[in-house]
């Protein structure tokens, strides 16, 4: 069988986390149908917040943000990526692809007829979520990129990256949960470990996140690499306003903040600041710090509906 789905009961009661899913299905060749989750807040007509997380994480990374931006009126919408989450997992590393993936996500954006977007993407939701951008401009407003990359074979990765490229391989058990507490500075309670593992009760179901670190192109030869070339000469050309918000103490993405800044257009003139005292899963460190820049950004009062 080559699509895996995780028991919904696996997301009953988990801690800090009331929303539920919104299920899409598609057929996704060679797959046949696949269902993915995403959940939402915040008015219906509200401008809209594409809130995408990386790896190993699902939405609930997002929980510290949600309610933030959607007191402010914002209309977030934050998908599982599919093989996390409540979305459908490939049940073989073999057959998942970076372009597999980014395919699946235009599949999935197109669907939901979001315009006037909002991106903001971390990790894993940036190296996918840049490649929409790319590939639908006129349909975001602006965009918020924090801890993450599009890495096209040209600049050399940081050590910190291969290191944790190595790890996630050799691993055992891979333990999501584990995963982010590691990637932060304040750590993360028992009841988000489990809730950061919920959509993974056994090995089986986790193809992507063992997967993914090995997707990323570190060399101009590598599959994707020359994608993401094309997808950066959007990007030099994308003069929507584009905002970097970077933490202070994330050794695997730091460099890519000023390559950004001196690419984007729209990043030029734009408030970016360094998130102080905060890991890899800026999310989980300062999340609503992060949502309080966004609004700014939107041009949005905290707490006012829009």
């Amino acid at each position: 069988m080559n699509i895996l789905r995780t028991p919904d009961t696996q997301f009953l009661r988990l801690n800090g986390w009331s929303y539920r899913p919104l299920f899409t299905e598609f057929t996704f060749h060679p797959f046949g149908s696949v269902r993915t989750a995403h959940y939402v807040d915040g008015p219906a007509d509200g401008p809209v917040v594409l809130c995408l997380h990386g790896e190993p994480t699902w939405a609930y990374l997002y929980r510290h943000m949600m309610p933030v931006l959607a007191a402010a009126g914002a209309r977030v919408v934050a998908p599982d990526l599919l093989g996390f989450g409540q979305s459908d997992k490939i049940a073989s590393g073999d057959q998942i692809s970076y372009e597999l993936l980014v395919t699946w996500l235009l599949l999935w954006f197109d669907r939901q007829n979001l315009n006037d977007v909002t991106l903001f993407c971390q990790d894993w939701g940036g190296l996918l979520g840049l490649r929409l951008v790319a590939a639908r401009p006129e349909r975001f407003a602006r965009v918020v990129v924090a801890n993450t990359m599009l890495p096209d074979g040209r600049m050399p990765p940081t050590e910190a990256f291969l290191r944790w490229r190595a790890y996630s391989q050799r691993l055992e058990p891979f333990d999501c949960g584990a995963v982010v507490h590691q990637g932060t500075i304040h750590g993360i309670s028992p009841e988000a470990a489990v809730a950061y593992n919920a959509p993974f009760p056994d090995e089986r179901l986790k193809a992507a996140p063992r997967r993914l670190p090995l997707l990323v192109p570190i060399a101009p030869s590598d599959p994707s690499a020359e994608m993401n070339q094309l997808a950066w000469e959007v990007l030099e050309r994308f003069d929507r306003p584009f905002l970097t918000l970077f933490s202070d103490r994330d050794p695997v993405t730091a460099p890519y903040a000023r390559e950004f800044q001196l690419r984007v257009p729209g990043a030029e003139g734009q408030p970016h600041a360094v998130i102080a005292n905060a890991g890899h899963f800026v999310q989980e460190d300062a999340g609503p710090e992060l949502a309080r820049r966004t609004l700014a950004f939107m041009g949005l009062a905290v707490g006012s509906p829009a």
